[in-house]
């Protein structure tokens, strides 16, 4: 949840001009030798790459590209366009992808367990590891979406990769002078404009750039509301020498974003999709669709080089900031007596606009101020048949998080929907009133060392170890008997692989990775009901680790490819993050699931039947158990043996791209089976399947000539009525006696409910 603050933008300055200080340097070192090659103008891509790009890494990889990317929903985000691949589960609350109500998992991992990075700069909240697609470039901008299903790479800027890897890379700017636009209209009074300008090589610098905008705006596809999305993207490049490259990326996102309700399986059975925000406010009611709208700004940039100091060492370094500020709001209910503010009592009453009887509805406010900055600096060095790989990683990050109030007026419009600490409410005395007030900096500290031993032409091997210094200190501003809170955890992370090629064309890959994940920073802070600490703060909850392999087996050909891969996980102290209601507030806490093992085969092939068709398939096989009973309370949970948590046992996906210089176009569809929300399996979602289709002409040599498609997009063409994942997961949704005869109350948990169908028509046109 990262928000924007404009007062920190000169030291981005500074930080990102250190990155680009490398350029005259090594331009003393190595010359311009080549001129930068003029892009080849194509109007029609007859021979799609395919929906399985050729990969030699020693893991499972699989990744889209620009290709099948720009047959899709130009609206679609970065988790829904990956939705195909082996592995991943994706449940998004609106079709278009606008909305922040959106989950990713990976063999069963959700994604706070996976790393994001785009341009090699991490996009997860540092305070509880979520990444949040709708922020991330928009598609038109993108060159290829990677997913590692099981590990991250060793200089990755993350430190919660056990799921997985996420990877965006940008288009690079373009090397002549060339400008596109895009406008899209669709169901629920879709508007989206799109336009991006390349400059070219600007004179003999040799750089280049891209700038481009977009503005999107779409109503609810069920119930009131809307979202309305501004979007930035712009890339600076230089190349030079024998691979030598600087570039500057720069995203900033300013969006107004609906906040879908999350029904529980009760009232989703009894509403269905009628299960939404009140269209109309009425006085003393907190389901107004205006107080659960989620404003964000924030701004990613990522600097990257590499230059080859000679012909056996290279420098990679990638220098990163991240601004933002946000709020996700709700409806409450405030009094003006009997508050208390941590453990204090507060005696005088707090003024309360509107409010009636001594009660008023109030906007809740949960605002996050997150400012990060860091880099990654690594050298490679060939020696004989060894690549040794050695770098440093340094992060820095900030985070401020309230959940304050903010008077509503008569007509439920809120007095300000950013959530602002200066516009909040307060007490008799002038103080903020808060439920939550703190302040956490979190400082990362990290070095790897690895060596790729390439011991025959065909056989290599990988060995590595990634140690990590991970700092978390904060300030408690609330009453009472915390104020600072400290947690430091040092771990060292080993890993093997081995890489084989049969041939050119066959590769057996075999890999044990190492992860580990800190609990969230919340867990630190104590949480108050009533003037009572309700949930202690504590530096001592375990990590999680977890160990991982991997056998797998790749056919690359030149009309057929394909790839099999079986995997293990075992973890301790599985972490699993969700939003509980302690006490009419929204509180996220981290449950420890102890033990976990997970076993399964993901598989993937993409066939080329004849120029212009690809055809692609996918599934994967899941089995993850749950190893440990549950302590809850004095008790423990019969959890021992139960299915884990949004985990599928299967899943299968399947589409094609079509492309034959005048006409393209597109199938995507994808079945998810049962998945689990509690840990001891008292309640589930049943499978559910999802199609997507596009058609579209090219219509330059209709025209001038210069590059004009037209398509239409239908998302989710079948519109099944269902539930596509779980929103918060619970340890269980009815009464269950305990292993110790305690009876331990049930609590219900919360679902998506699978964004409806849309239809997108787009003119591209290309000047």
């Amino acid at each position: 949840m990262t928000k924007r603050d404009q007062r920190m933008i000169r030291p981005a300055a500074l930080l990102l001009s250190a990155a680009w200080a490398l350029l005259p340097l090594a331009a003393e070192a190595q010359t311009v030798t080549d001129a930068p090659p003029a892009d080849i103008r194509v109007l029609g891509q007859r021979d799609p790459a395919g929906l399985l790009p050729d990969q030699t890494e020693p893991k499972a990889v699989s990744a889209i590209s620009a290709d099948f990317i720009v047959k899709q929903a130009p609206t679609l985000n970065a988790f829904q366009l990956v939705n195909l691949l082996p592995g991943a589960t994706v449940a998004s609350a609106d079709p278009y992808g606008l909305s922040t109500s959106s989950s990713l998992t990976l063999r069963g991992l959700g994604q706070d367990e996976i790393g994001v990075l785009m341009e090699g700069a991490p996009q997860n909240d540092i305070g509880y590891y979520y990444a949040y697609p709708s922020q991330f470039a928009d598609p038109g901008n993108i060159r290829q979406i990677a997913l590692a299903q099981g590990s991250v790479d060793l200089d990755s800027p993350t430190v919660a990769g056990a799921g997985g890897l996420l990877s965006l890379t940008l288009d690079d700017p373009k090397a002549t002078t060339q400008v596109r636009g895009d406008l899209s209209l669709g169901s629920h009074a879709l508007r989206r404009m799109f336009v991006r300008v390349d400059t070219g090589t600007l004179g003999d610098s040799g750089v280049k750039a891209f700038l481009s905008y977009s503005h999107t705006q779409a109503d609810n596809w069920r119930g009131p509301g809307y979202d309305l999305r501004q979007h930035v993207d712009a890339k600076l490049l230089r190349e030079w020498g024998q691979g030598n490259r600087a570039s500057l990326a720069l995203s900033y996102n300013d969006a107004n974003s609906s906040s879908y309700p999350s029904p529980t399986l009760l009232e989703w059975q009894a509403q269905g999709r009628g299960f939404n925000f009140d269209p109309r406010y009425t006085p003393g009611s907190s389901s107004y669709w205006r107080l659960y709208r989620a404003p964000f700004r924030n701004l990613y940039a990522s600097a990257p080089v590499h230059v080859s100091l000679s012909d056996r060492l290279t420098l990679d370094t990638t220098s990163y900031l991240q601004f933002g500020y946000g709020n996700s709001p709700y409806g409450t209910q405030l009094a003006t007596t009997g508050n208390f503010l941590g453990n204090e009592e507060l005696t005088a009453p707090i003024a309360l606009p509107n409010a009636v009887d001594g009660v008023a509805t109030v906007l809740g406010n949960y605002t996050g101020d997150q400012r990060r900055l860091g880099q990654v600096v690594k050298l490679t060095r060939m020696a004989g048949i060894h690549r040794i790989t050695a770098g440093l990683w340094f992060d820095y990050g900030i985070d401020r998080v309230t959940q304050t109030y903010t008077a509503v007026g008569p007509d439920g419009q809120p007095a300000d929907r950013w959530g602002y600490r200066s516009r909040a409410i307060r007490t008799a005395d002038g103080r903020l009133l808060a439920y939550e007030n703190q302040r956490t900096i979190t400082v990362i500290k990290s070095l790897f060392v690895a060596d790729s031993i390439a011991l025959t032409p065909q056989l290599t091997v990988d060995l590595g170890i990634k140690g990590i210094n991970m700092l978390r200190s904060g300030r408690n501003y609330l009453p009472g008997p915390q104020q600072a809170v400290r947690r430091e955890s040092n771990i060292a992370l080993p890993r093997a692989a081995v890489r084989y090629a049969i041939d050119d064309r066959q590769q057996i890959f075999a890999n044990i990775t190492t992860n580990f994940r800190t609990p969230n920073e919340f867990t630190l802070y104590d949480s108050y009901i009533g003037g009572q600490v309700t949930t202690r703060g504590t530096d001592t909850l375990k990590n999680e680790y977890s160990v991982s392999q991997e056998l797998g087996y790749r056919f690359i050909g030149s009309r057929l490819s394909a790839s099999v891969t079986g995997f293990h996980y075992r973890f301790r102290n599985r972490q699993l993050a969700t939003v509980v209601d302690n006490g009419g507030a929204l509180v996220n806490s981290t449950l420890n699931a102890g033990g976990q093992s997970s076993y399964g085969v993901d598989a993937e092939i993409d066939y080329r039947p004849v120029a212009g068709l690809s055809l692609y398939a996918s599934g994967e096989y899941l089995r993850a158990r749950i190893s440990d009973d549950l302590p809850v309370g004095n008790d423990l949970l019969p959890t021992r043996g139960k299915r884990a948590v949004s985990s599928p046992t299967w899943q299968f996906g399947a589409g094609s791209i079509y492309d034959d210089g005048r006409l393209f176009g597109s199938i995507a569809g994808k079945y998810v089976g049962r998945q689990y929300a509690t840990f001891v399996n008292d309640e589930s979602i049943p499978g559910y399947a999802t199609l997507d289709l596009s058609i579209g002409v090219h219509l330059a040599d209709w025209l001038d000539g210069k590059r004009t498609d037209l398509r239409l997009n239908a998302i989710n063409v079948t519109d099944p009525h269902v539930l596509a994942g779980v929103q918060a997961v619970t340890t269980n949704a009815r009464d269950v006696v305990g292993r110790g005869g305690t009876v331990i109350t049930g609590n219900a948990p919360a679902y998506y409910i699978a964004g409806g169908a849309a239809v997108v028509a787009t003119l591209s046109r290309s000047f």
